[in-house]
């Protein structure tokens, strides 16, 4: 007979991340009373969760053990839990080539936080991390690629999402502090590819977060929303919107557009506790923050963002606020496009502003798309 005094481990799965208890680390547990003893290697730590944390460079990482961490490839940035010493704000980062399924990877270009100035293909896969993982999101906390023509379409460079359930159109230009939500088709894997062009001479930049999100997570995305903020008020833009203009010519010869071609998505807000409606309205500060179509250079700079050059006539390009009033009027269409948007509410839920893009900018004269402020409002006292 022999007695056998070994250390227990339990191991609960949350969130793509791992609870543990007593796991190996240096303590070591033998077989008594046996002639040869056997010493094995065992972490024994305590308990504690693998919640997200902020590691010393400010980034979002995953507390856990440190031998885990440094096991995966990921960086250890600071100490995350009073129970023990060996557990570490654990950052995963990665480049070209790479596949990753941890929650908060980093993906940047090859010297970053440099710029790279090469052409081919940089691609991640990104591979759910268990089966209740749902959906992506990605933020750009830098992207800067080559602009579109000047028909609004990424020829020489673009960023390419693929694989997943939901679409994402291509993206180029100068998309910093933008963000997407992928919705995952199953298992697959969802793959992230930058392309460039050598021939093109431009600074390129790119550093996303890359965060899995579970089924039944608070900031699970709504269906068909690719972008989603959850904040009370706050800005949106479209993608590769500056107040300056696209410096290329479009088909005709004539100032092309800043808008991308083809993209047609929906921005979403989560609705706050005791708020039954929301306002947009362009950015005060700059007055080409609604310019959609129609030619910019044609139009008196002093009537731009004014109800004047205002249009619900749309077919090609425009946005669309459910059932909008503006001054507390109904309004005949749900459609926005021209030159300028006055302050258009709405009380449809959820709060969703819908973004259509043709494929032809030809009369859309130096347009940079839209930067909107919203605002929701309190339901009204009964």
């Amino acid at each position: 007979m022999f007695s056998l005094t070994i250390a227990i481990y339990l191991i609960v799965n949350i969130n793509c991340q791992q609870t543990f208890l007593n796991r190996k680390e240096t303590e070591m547990f033998y077989l008594k009373n046996s002639r040869s003893p056997r010493w094995f290697p065992f972490y024994t730590i305590g308990r504690f969760r693998n919640d997200n944390c902020v590691a010393s460079n400010n980034q979002q990482g995953t507390c856990m053990v440190r031998g885990e961490c440094t096991d995966n490839g990921g960086i250890l940035a600071g100490s995350c839990s009073t129970i023990t010493n060996q557990a570490v704000c654990c950052i995963y980062v990665r480049t070209c080539g790479a596949t990753t399924l941890y929650n908060n990877t980093y993906f940047y270009n090859a010297g970053y936080p440099g710029t790279y100035s090469g052409g081919g293909k940089c691609t991640i896969v990104v591979q759910p991390c268990d089966s209740n993982i749902c959906q992506l999101r990605i933020d750009f906390l830098s992207l800067s690629l080559a602009p579109p023509n000047g028909d609004g379409f990424c020829l020489t460079d673009s960023l390419q999402i693929m694989g997943g359930s939901s679409r994402v159109p291509s993206i180029c230009g100068e998309n910093s502090g933008q963000h997407v939500y992928v919705d995952f088709n199953g298992e697959t894997p969802i793959t992230i590819a930058i392309a460039s062009s050598v021939s093109y001479t431009f600074n390129r930049q790119w550093h996303f977060q890359i965060t899995q999100l579970s089924c039944a997570s608070a900031t699970l995305a709504p269906s068909g929303c690719l972008q989603y903020y959850t904040l009370d008020t706050g800005t949106v833009q479209s993608f590769n919107y500056m107040s300056a203009g696209n410096s290329l010519p479009n088909a005709i010869g004539v100032p092309g557009t800043r808008q991308l071609a083809n993209h047609r998505y929906g921005i979403c807000i989560r609705m706050a506790a005791n708020m039954c409606s929301i306002t947009w309205s362009q950015v005060g500060s700059d007055n080409y923050s609604f310019t959609l179509t129609n030619d910019v250079g044609a139009v008196d700079p002093a009537l731009l963002a004014t109800a004047a050059v205002q249009s619900q006539d749309c077919n090609t390009d425009f946005i669309v606020i459910p059932n909008p009033q503006q001054n507390d009027q109904s309004l005949p269409s749900d459609r926005f496009c021209g030159l300028g948007l006055v302050a258009t509410t709405s009380a449809t839920k959820p709060f969703v502003l819908y973004v259509n893009n043709d494929d032809n900018e030809d009369l859309d004269i130096s347009n940079r798309g839209f930067y909107l402020a919203y605002a929701q409002n309190a339901c009204p006292i009964v």
